[in-house]
């Protein structure tokens, strides 16, 4: 029998990623709270190399990199699967997933921490990124019936990117800032409904009201304000 556990931490978003990978595929874990000002023995053994969270622990094996460990639930479990059949359109997923680490959560990431014109650049790019990714469900949608990014089932570049629509209030909250989904991207609006009806997303995501209190203490930690 199959023995998972998964080390994270409840306020990242690429842990609540393996959360989902792991609900959706019907997977049986033990989750463990990781406290990053005081890792365990078990994260640092488990991930000598970043020492950072989420890990996925199978069988003893530890699995890292939440695009990684996503991966790897595809392909250890059966069942429905994440990535498209097609290597193209696998290729595609993959291009857009690595997108949202590097653009999308760098934007909205220096949007809490910083302020001045550095905080208005990043929100600049946190709707530009919003922008290409309406455009390319767009492009997606031109090609037939689409209720996913993946078509018609829920897959890897949902579940990569789902997690982020949890801190959309954070980024907006006090900042004269608005992020206008409906009006302005209505396809990714439709979308974010869409996967926030599925059991495995409202399992994993926290409030954003939850998450807007951890960021300001974040901030303040780091500004002082």
């Amino acid at each position: 029998m199959d023995q998972v556990k998964v080390l994270n931490t409840w306020i990242s978003p690429f842990g609540m990623r393996v959360l989902i990978g792991l609900e959706e595929k019907g997977v049986k874990y033990e989750y463990q709270e990781e406290v990053l000002s005081n890792k365990s023995e078990l994260l640092l053994q488990m991930n000598p190399v970043h020492k950072k969270i989420p890990v996925l622990i199978h069988n003893g094996r530890p699995v890292c990199e939440s695009l990684i460990i996503l991966q790897y639930i595809d392909e250890a479990w059966g069942s429905m699967q994440f990535l498209p059949s097609k290597p193209y359109d696998r290729a595609l997923a993959r291009f857009w997933a690595d997108f949202t680490d590097k653009k999308f959560y760098d934007a909205g990431a220096r949007i809490i921490k910083s302020k001045g014109e550095a905080q208005e650049q990043a929100k600049r790019d946190l709707l530009e990124s919003f922008q290409l990714l309406e455009g390319t469900f767009e492009e997606m949608l031109a090609g037939g019936s689409l209720a996913f990014f993946g078509g018609k089932d829920f897959g890897f570049l949902d579940i990569a990117f789902i997690p982020f629509a949890s801190w959309f209030h954070t980024y907006e909250s006090g900042r004269n800032f608005k992020i206008p989904l409906e009006s302005e991207y209505p396809l990714l609006d439709a979308w974010v409904k869409k996967c926030m009806e599925r059991d495995s997303v409202k399992k994993a995501l926290p409030s954003p009201d939850k998450v807007l209190e951890y960021a300001m203490q974040m901030r303040k930690r780091i500004l002082g304000d």
